[in-house]
């Protein structure tokens, strides 16, 4: 998809917005799903507007606001960052911000500093999740790296991306690697633009 085969008027949340003010730190988050969601919701790639992708089989619900990383995607250099994966996921990339104050609204812009990041592998494709604060928040503000946030949270965003495709019956074909640190995560972050870049060129 070129960036111009969105609406002029409308800029599309993957291609039309800045992926943040001092990235790979410093990010803009775009919200599709909040922890009151029952229902999967995803951007449309052609129209750029929020799709009803499933609705959540089980009772789980993200445990933070959840969407992506403008200007980003997952492609070659992302997979050479995830041992066993033979290619991205082919989305832009994806980033949890943990907020003190309830945001029950999607399709919002979040600023975001990055403290992190979950190794995801999806059948075989690098899908990794990106952990962030919100900016200014007066709770999380102090939190610097993933291994500042409490156990339990960390655990909840684990559980909730093992089990969040998981149908009974079925063997489970999602595999969380390694919680990382800030550093890796800026690693992942300038992967995912390089990514985009060699998209757009494409």
């Amino acid at each position: 998809m070129s960036r111009s085969d969105f609406s002029q008027w409308r800029p599309h949340p993957w291609h039309g917005l800045d992926v943040g003010r001092e990235p790979p730190i410093h990010v803009n988050a775009y919200i599709e799903i909040t922890p009151f969601d029952l229902i999967k919701y995803e951007v449309d790639k052609h129209t750029g507007y929020l799709r009803v992708d499933r609705p959540q089989r089980t009772s789980s619900q993200p445990p933070a606001l959840y969407g992506f990383i403008p200007r980003t995607y997952c492609g070659q250099q992302i997979a050479a960052l995830c041992p066993g994966a033979h290619k991205g996921d082919g989305d832009p990339l994806d980033i949890c911000v943990i907020s003190e104050r309830p945001i029950a609204r999607a399709e919002l812009i979040v600023p975001a500093r990055v403290v992190g990041g979950i190794q995801l592998l999806d059948r075989g494709e690098a899908d990794d999740k990106i952990v962030a604060v919100l900016e200014g928040d007066y709770v999380w503000s102090g939190v610097s790296d993933v291994s500042d946030l409490p156990l339990i949270l960390v655990e909840r965003l684990q559980h909730y991306f093992s089990t969040y495709k998981l149908v009974p019956g079925e063997s489970l074909q999602i595999e969380v690697q390694r919680v990382y640190g800030v550093v890796h995560a800026a690693t992942v972050i300038d992967a995912a633009m390089a990514d985009y870049n060699t998209l757009d060129s494409a």
